[in-house]
């Protein structure tokens, strides 16, 4: 039961961060990364953002224009030719590599990392308790840490990631604002309310069956329980 929430949970985040079904997050993957020749601002050991629609993507500047981030792909599952794997990952790949909870941490260079988007030095520094490890420690730990894992849109991010080598523990905040957010609907009893005339207009719909009838009776008691 927890799994299955847990699931469903994730895929609606990921819903809510990817426009999936927006045209232009598709059309974006024929526009690709813009390219600059100016040399980006950034000192080894960096934690760098860069603003997505509803996220924040992260990474740790390595150097020589280099980035190193998580990415969900997809790639890496269906092929083993490094020359496709090393590509810059696109909208499509992100999505499914998502959903399949398949991710590579990679380096890429800065303009593939931003994706279009403009890169900031992230100020998270003085937003955490834990001191900041040394930059050129940070930037080794994620060179270290380069190859293929598994996703979690709650629980292995790239938010995790970079926290993890500037830090040493991974924590997401993005992810506390989310969950923060579900417990608030969790605890607002119209929740209750809302999936019991849903779980009604199901069995109305679709008939009286252990499919409608477990679902209207067990996530109303839940969330009754839980708030």
């Amino acid at each position: 039961m927890l799994d299955s929430l847990t699931f469903l949970i994730e895929k609606l985040f990921l819903l809510t961060n990817f426009y999936v079904f927006n045209k232009k997050s598709w059309l974006a993957d024929e526009c690709g990364p813009k390219t600059t020749t100016t040399a980006p601002p950034f000192k080894r050991g960096d934690l760098l953002e860069v603003q997505r629609t509803l996220f924040t993507h992260f990474g740790i500047y390595l150097g020589d224009n280099k980035v190193a981030h998580l990415m969900p792909d997809i790639m890496p599952v269906l092929s083993s030719d490094q020359r496709l794997i090393t590509t810059a990952v696109t909208n499509k790949r992100l999505v499914l590599g998502c959903i399949y909870r398949n991710a590579s941490i990679r380096v890429d260079s800065v303009e593939d990392f931003a994706y279009g988007a403009s890169v900031l030095v992230n100020d998270m520094d003085r937003r955490v308790k834990t001191p900041a490890m040394p930059s050129e420690d940070v930037a080794r730990r994620a060179e270290k840490l380069v190859g293929v894992i598994p996703y979690s849109l709650l629980w292995n991010n790239c938010e995790h990631f970079v926290t993890y080598c500037r830090y040493g523990t991974p924590v997401s905040q993005q992810t506390e604002k989310f969950c923060n957010c579900l417990k608030m609907a969790i605890r607002d009893q119209r929740s209750v309310l809302l999936t019991v005339f849903l779980g009604v207009m199901s069995i109305v719909c679709f008939g009286l069956a252990p499919s409608t009838t477990l679902p209207t009776i067990l996530i109303p008691f839940t969330l009754w329980m839980a708030g």
